[in-house]
């Protein structure tokens, strides 16, 4: 698995000597996220010589995007936009890099190895799917993205999609001013790597440069796009779907037994709304922007509530437990002139002596789960995607509240969490 990587600057992360087998020349990689049991990996590697290595076969699903110099995979050179996607157990041709240029290097369901063959003739391995790629993405055109949702404003290039399971590369730009005010999960993983310009989200500063890995049903959103719009090389490991909360909240707490400010044991509770409180980082045209979003959504007829900053306003957690008991209440017969009053005379000397308040929050967490997350091979990791198609029910966000950070993006105010 993957760890949440979000949100690091690639300048912040050390070199390591590039780990491209049976290639001859001199390359350095930096490593912005990795699965240590799979081999998956995606980075960022730099030319110091011309490289090269002839036919072969990968032992994962290989790509390879061009952010300045050039590539030249079978007597082809392409310049800035070159990409190439190459599947495991497919011969490929020979691939060269000149001196001082910069890519994207993904690998996805395999290590780092190569096997040497002398042609493409060389048969494939035993379940190879698909054919290599060739792309040239400075020649495609922008298309509008096509999932519904977000306001217009978004626009795609498609690199590779794997008719089999989904998984797709491509380009995203979104222009100047395009702003959503909620936030989003998804039933898939999502990564991407800024390329140019500049966005503000609610895990910080999306500029060139910068990288987040994000696991299946992760919030994220409060997005704001700046001057000159924002482009990415984005990544799914399936079909993409948006799923949209507002009034987000986490509340957690505890008793203390040795610290705190009171004697032992000392009662207490903290909220990402109290982490976010304080002045906020938003700047007024964030805010504005941000409104826009929320004015075409209603102008949709959406039924989404006023934006408000986290951390600014009320606590949304509060009132959400106050709802939720008063749902609960009512549920049982109490209408809103009922005497909640209560003999406070009674012995404390046993355990937990005052009587659970029934809560009510509308349905059962249980139905907001993926059916299969508790019992299939990937029980053991919460954010591992899963197949979803129309007509399932849709599992609810799941909660990560310490990705990995580098130290010039690393910024957490509890906004999302």
């Amino acid at each position: 698995m993957r760890p949440h990587v979000e949100l690091i600057q690639e300048d912040d992360y050390v070199w390591h000597g590039a780990e491209l087998v049976n290639g001859e020349g001199r390359a350095s990689e930096r490593r912005l996220s990795v699965d240590e049991e799979d081999g998956s990996s995606s980075l960022r590697v730099d030319f110091h010589t011309d490289w090269g290595r002839g036919p072969g076969i990968h032992h994962a699903n290989t790509e390879y995007y061009v952010l300045d110099g050039s590539m030249t995979y079978g007597g082809r050179e392409i310049g800035k936009g070159g990409y190439v996607y190459a599947p495991k157990g497919v011969p490929t041709d020979a691939i060269t890099f000149a001196e001082g240029t910069r890519i994207l290097h993904y690998r996805e369901y395999g290590d780092a190895g190569f096997d040497p063959v002398e042609s493409l003739a060389h048969p494939r391995r035993p379940g190879a799917r698909e054919d290599v790629l060739v792309i040239d993405s400075e020649a495609m055109t922008w298309d509008a993205v096509p999932n519904p949702g977000p306001m217009p404003g978004l626009f795609i290039k498609y690199l590779h999609v794997d008719p089999g399971t989904g998984f797709y590369t491509r380009l995203v730009h979104a222009q100047e001013g395009w702003a959503d005010h909620r936030l989003a999960h998804h039933p898939c993983y999502e990564e991407a790597y800024t390329t140019q310009g500049h966005m503000e989200y609610n895990f910080g500063t999306l500029d060139l440069g910068t990288y987040f890995f994000r696991p299946a049903r992760i919030k994220h959103g409060h997005f704001t796009t700046m001057e000159g719009g924002t482009t990415w090389l984005l990544r799914s490991d399936g079909e993409l779907f948006n799923w949209y909360t507002q009034n987000e909240w986490v509340r957690w707490g505890g008793e203390a037994l040795n610290y705190g400010p009171g004697e032992a044991p000392l009662r207490w509770s903290a909220s990402s709304h109290d982490l976010g409180s304080g002045p906020g980082r938003r700047s007024e045209k964030d805010i504005a922007d941000l409104v826009t979003a929320l004015e075409y959504q209603r102008e949709q007829g959406a039924v989404d509530d006023d934006y408000t900053q986290h951390g600014q306003g009320t606590d949304p957690s509060l009132l959400a437990l106050a709802k939720a008991v008063d749902a609960a209440r009512l549920q049982g017969g109490h209408g809103p002139g009922h005497d909640h009053s209560h003999d406070h005379s009674h012995d404390h000397d046993h355990e937990h002596g005052h009587d659970v308040p029934a809560v009510d929050w509308g349905v059962d967490p249980a139905a907001l789960e993926h059916a299969d997350e508790r019992t299939d091979e990937h029980a053991h990791n919460w954010g591992r995607g899963r197949v979803w198609k129309s007509g399932d029910p849709i599992p609810a966000p799941i909660l990560s509240s310490l990705p990995v950070r580098s130290r010039s993006r690393g910024r957490w105010d509890a906004d999302g969490m």
